[in-house]
């Protein structure tokens, strides 16, 4: 356009210059010039002076009998255009339309804010900031502390606001609880989604006729005639920890137990689910990056949750956090490849393959293979290792959690303790080790366990989206869309659910004793509750009872453990307590 513009220009001026007799284009051999100036510095450009930029000189053609007024004109203002007005215009107009953009979506987020604040006039909360929510309050590490005072000061639920226009309500009430559990919402997009680089669309991600499938084909997995030979396992894993606790003993300095209890328990999962032949305890160089990589993303998927800009994926991999993230990952999937090879590897063994076939039930790693391989659209690739990312994590990381915290709970509560030593010792003695049979014949030992998972659940909270709207029993209601929160630790904290919550009291769980069906939920509950909550009650018995007949356990007053809400429950400062061997 801007090249038309000129050639119009220049077309004008010479036709209007050669109306006055000026210019002879068909002479050649002239000296004459004609300069136009550059249209940006004409004044007034669009008016049309014939006169103005332009030089006209006559001189004596060859003929010298002949004078005729003959002239060259060189135009230096054809090479600068009127591009640059044009890019003034068109950066002006990008202005304008980035600008409306932006009221557009300042308007759009005005309006769903006010929307939320309609649907939530039902559900009273403190005063939120119009765009950083209630961050505020909630500072990294002190999620649970401002939980507890709304548990206090609002009944049943509370919404929180992340941010401006984005808002998950809190449900800290068995009967809200209930209703929640009992419907078939799918997992929260947010919080979850930003899970799935790590541990994929497995069990615990997949929603709908997927996660159905799955939970149909893994069931098998977690049968007792599976979960009896598993004893033995544990007991295995926990003896080794116990062999490294007594040569630490003599140090007489507290042990910060859960990087420990942590390998044990991934000893235990990689026995027990994959086939694994030896024990990581013993060469741990593998696993200790794992577990590593493992911490790291508990912290940095439950800190991405509460940053409002690292909401975008895009953002957030530019990111140091999103980096760390992406590094972390590939440790942990490097760990679950190596561990999917090897078993593919046993398999190929002449007469393995065979022996596992006659197996009345399969172990969980080889479910999963030999679904791929009887039916190879069944399960692929992706899909395998979404299952053994999934399961080694939650295999091993909740349960870590809860055997660290029951064991800070009996060296707090030493009268606990020692009725518990008392109770174990009476049925296995001082040496015998302990077995199937055994483990529903310690009735206190399993009241302390469940009453140390009331006051420190291993998963904190969980989420779900509603998928249509929702009524609860005292009449309120939310609508399609929401984000609801069941924070397992507020219930379990509730005054009005648990009298005096922050008192150890296992006679709570007196068996025979009554309470809502959905007070107590360390493994959630409904029909997404934890497929593998037998086996993570087995290991926790085993290994309560197990160090019970070796150490005493005792506090470190010096380092209170300070709980923090990650994937599973945490301590800002380790979990470190004094051991105590027995005579």
């Amino acid at each position: 356009m801007a090249i038309s513009t000129v050639s119009w220009a220049f077309l004008t001026v010479s036709s209007q210059v050669d109306s006055l007799g000026l210019i002879n284009w068909g002479l050649c051999g002239s000296s004459s010039s004609l300069t136009l100036h550059p249209p940006l510095m004409w004044v007034e450009p669009c008016s049309l002076d014939s006169c103005r930029g332009i030089q006209v000189q006559s001189v004596a053609g060859r003929d010298s009998h002949r004078s005729r007024s003959c002239c060259t004109m060189s135009v230096s203002a054809l090479s600068s255009t009127r591009l640059p007005g044009s890019l003034s215009g068109f950066l002006q107009a990008a202005a304008l339309l980035g600008l409306l953009l932006l009221l557009l979506k300042a308007a759009q987020l005005y309006l769903r804010r006010q929307w939320l604040l309609r649907a939530l006039q039902q559900f009273p909360c403190p005063p939120s900031h119009w765009l950083l929510g209630h961050s505020r309050e909630f500072q990294m590490n002190q999620e649970l502390q401002q939980i507890l005072k709304w548990v206090e000061k609002f009944p049943r639920a509370c919404p929180h606001w992340i941010g401006g226009n984005k808002v998950r309500v809190q449900l800290y009430d068995p009967d809200y609880m209930k209703v929640i559990l009992g419907r078939s919402d799918p997992k929260s997009r947010g919080s979850y989604t930003f899970v799935a680089p790590w541990i994929g669309y497995g069990l615990l991600l997949l929603n709908g006729q997927p996660w159905f499938q799955h939970r149909r084909m893994l069931t098998p997995a977690f049968h007792y005639d599976i979960l009896k030979p598993y004893v033995g396992l544990m007991v295995d894993s926990v003896q080794i920890m116990l062999d490294k606790w007594e040569q630490l003993v003599s140090q007489d300095s507290s042990l910060e137990v859960f990087q420990d209890i942590s390998l044990m328990t991934l000893d235990t999962i990689m026995k027990c689910a994959f086939s694994y032949q030896g024990s990581v305890q013993l060469d741990s160089r593998n696993s200790q990056s794992y577990i590593q990589a493992v911490g790291d993303l508990n912290n940095l998927v439950f800190a991405r949750v509460r940053n409002i800009f690292h909401q975008s994926d895009t953002i957030y991999r530019l990111s140091p956090e999103g980096r760390l993230s992406h590094r972390a990952c590939q440790l942990a999937h490097e760990h679950t490849d190596r561990v999917i090879q090897q078993r593919k590897a046993q398999l190929q063994q002449e007469g393995e393959l065979e022996k596992v076939r006659k197996k009345r039930r399969l172990d969980f790693l080889d479910v999963l293979l030999f679904a791929k391989m009887e039916n190879g659209s069944s399960l692929s690739d992706q899909d395998l290792r979404a299952e053994v990312d999934t399961f080694m994590f939650e295999g091993h990381d909740t349960t870590a959690s809860g055997i660290s915290w029951i064991f800070y709970a009996l060296a707090t509560h030493p009268e606990h303790q020692h009725r518990c030593r008392e109770e174990i010792q009476g049925l296995l003695g001082d040496g015998a080790s302990i077995t199937w049979e055994h483990l529903d014949q310690m009735p206190y030992t399993t009241m302390c366990i469940k009453e140390a998972m009331r006051l420190y659940p291993p998963v904190p909270a969980i989420s779900r989206d509603l998928s249509s709207p929702v009524t609860f029993p005292d009449g309120r209601s939310l609508p399609k869309g929401f984000t609801v929160t069941l924070s397992i630790y507020g219930l379990h904290h509730n005054p009005n659910v648990w009298p005096n919550p922050e008192v150890f009291d296992p006679s709570r769980f007196t068996p025979g004793s009554a309470r809502h069906s959905h007070a107590f939920l360390p493994f959630s509950g409904g029909a997404r509750n934890c497929i593998g909550k037998q086996f993570a009650m087995n290991e926790l018995k085993v290994a309560v009872a197990l160090t019970l007949l070796r150490f005493e356990l005792l506090p470190d007053p010096t380092r209170i453990p300070k709980p923090t809400a990650r994937l599973v429950l945490k301590s800002n400062n380790g979990i470190h307590l004094r051991l105590r061997k027995l005579q």
